[in-house]
């Protein structure tokens, strides 16, 4: 069986052992029912100790039997519906494939997955079909075994019936909700059977996430911001290892605004914890995210290359350019994989983890938000102000230097964060302010990489002779960023004098 990826659509039901099939004809363009096929499948669940993966409603599975034999990794995605991935059975009925494992990381990190629990299932399947033979759903009516592991003591058993769609809309779900109530066979109340089986050890639903308002407590602010972007890292993490598109930005910018927030809101919480907290966040971001820098830089320069006249072209520039930003992306992202699979990211997730189920927080974190997270805000808009003032030079009104360009950049992103997390209390003004932070962040942006692809510009000029090249395009191209670099100062210079970021006003 090749590896495969499907979404998952269905609903379970729990009839009693005597309850016998509604008519399944009667479900709106189900026109006949085809052949009984009869199945005997056999599972085993995987999990840490600790339940990992059921804390998050993943379940992975090896199973016998039937026609999709193998492992079987199913991740949440919406009430009734999962993100499936298989993977072929393999030689070891322990040894869960590494392209599984990837995906989990995150929430296993070093702990071994063990076998959990057996379920032996004798299914019968109906394939329901509309009047043209398409298969629109498969209904499955299971006998369940389930026995936990290592040692089984005793066994579960129940019966459970299953309607997986196939080619129909998910209208034919709530036409079976109907049917099925109209038999008196109650919904499921658990997700999967591993639910099931383990019963009264499976793990709870966790607490709810506290709800930001004015009248809320500050901590609300604070515990909402950080549990939405320690769910995108955690979201992003899969991604990373698996180069998806985005991920390593992604991941990066949750790991800066969870900084960010730390910073900002530090009177709202033990500085003891946070701090640590912060400098592993800071390190987690510049290790994962050098691989994204180089390969930004290598767009920027092919784009440029391409831009430019042949004739004008001198050596192998282009060459050079990829040969040189592509041992670097290489390193870089083997370096960054390393750090995904380190202790030390591990016992950072374990902290955040630790942070979000008891926070450490202080006593003005009880005040009310309104009156308490506003001047945190205005705190980092002063900082911004102040780092501008420091750059310009009096006598010119101009920033002469590079260096300046990016800590007020840096700023620009801390108050952007920060206006962010307020939304929920201060509504359009704090969603005006963090998009007035965003442009200048993303103008200083543009001028941050043209320093840095300078630097590398001069760098590669150096060796070109030894190697065959000229440096009369490495100049050429250099000359062309500087202009880049340039215009970028002079569209924030103009843009900041018209319209600053205006301040949170608290009326």
């Amino acid at each position: 069986m090749a590896p495969s990826d499907k979404l998952e659509v269905e609903r379970k039901y729990t009839p009693r052992e005597s309850d016998g099939l509604p008519s399944l004809t009667s479900l709106p363009g189900v026109d006949r029912v085809g052949t009984p096929e009869l199945q005997h499948l056999d599972a085993v669940y995987f999990d840490t100790q600790d339940l990992a993966l059921a804390a998050r409603r993943i379940t992975l599975r090896r199973r016998t039997g039937g026609a999709d034999a193998g492992w079987h990794l199913k991740l949440p995605v919406a009430a009734g519906e999962r993100r499936e991935i298989t993977e072929p059975l393999g030689g070891d009925p322990e040894s869960v494939p590494a392209p599984l494992l990837q995906l989990v990381r995150v929430h296993t990190r070093d702990h071994k997955l063990l076998p959990l629990a057996r379920l032996k299932t004798h299914r019968t399947v109906l394939p329901l079909q509309s009047s043209d033979g398409t298969v629109l759903a498969e209904f499955s009516d299971d006998h369940v075994d389930a026995q936990l592991l290592p040692a089984p003591d005793g066994s579960t058993k129940w019966r459970e019936w299953e309607i997986e769609l196939v080619n129909a809309p998910r209208q034919l779900l709530k036409d079976a909700d109907a049917l099925f109530a109209a038999a008196r066979v109650p919904a499921a109340l658990t997700t999967s059977k591993l639910a099931r089986a383990l019963g009264s050890k499976y793990p709870a639903d966790p607490a709810p996430v506290p709800k930001p308002s004015r009248n809320a407590p500050a901590s609300a602010v604070l515990l909402s911001y950080l549990h939405q972007q320690v769910e995108a890292l955690k979201t992003q993490d899969p991604g990373v290892r698996t180069d998806a598109p985005d991920a390593v930005h992604q991941l990066r910018v949750a790991a800066r605004r969870l900084r960010s927030a730390l910073a900002t809101f530090g009177k709202l919480t033990d500085s003891g914890t946070a701090k640590p907290l912060r400098a592993e966040l800071k390190w987690l971001a510049s290790t994962v995210g050098q691989a994204r820098d180089a390969e930004v830089m290598r767009a920027r320069l092919r784009e440029m290359i391409d831009a430019e006249p042949p004739e004008l072209l001198l050596g192998p520039v282009a060459q050079q350019i990829e040969e040189h930003l592509g041992a670097i992306h290489h390193d870089a992202r083997a370096a960054g994989l390393a750090a995904l699979d380190s202790d030390r990211y591990f016992r950072l997730l374990d902290s955040l983890d630790a942070f979000l189920e008891s926070p450490p927080l202080s006593g003005a974190s009880q005040e009310n938000a309104f009156g308490t997270v506003g001047p945190l805000v205005s705190t980092q808009r002063k900082r911004l102000k102040k780092s501008v003032r420091a750059a310009f030079d009096e006598e010119t009104g101009q920033i002469p230097e590079d260096a300046p360009l990016h800590e007020i950049r840096k700023s620009a992103k801390r108050l952007r964060y920060a206006a962010e997390a307020v939304t929920p209390v201060f509504g359009k003004q704090a969603t005006t302010l963090a998009r007035a932070a965003e442009g200048i962040q993303e103008v200083l942006g543009d001028h941050q990489d043209s320093v840095v692809t300078r630097e590398t510009l001069e760098e590669l000029a150096a060796q070109a002779p030894a190697s065959g090249g000229n440096g009369f395009t490495y100049g050429r191209l250099h000359a062309l960023e500087q202009r880049r670099g340039d215009d970028a100062r002079d569209r924030f210079i103009r843009e900041w004098r018209k319209s600053p970021p205006k301040p949170l006003h608290r009326d």
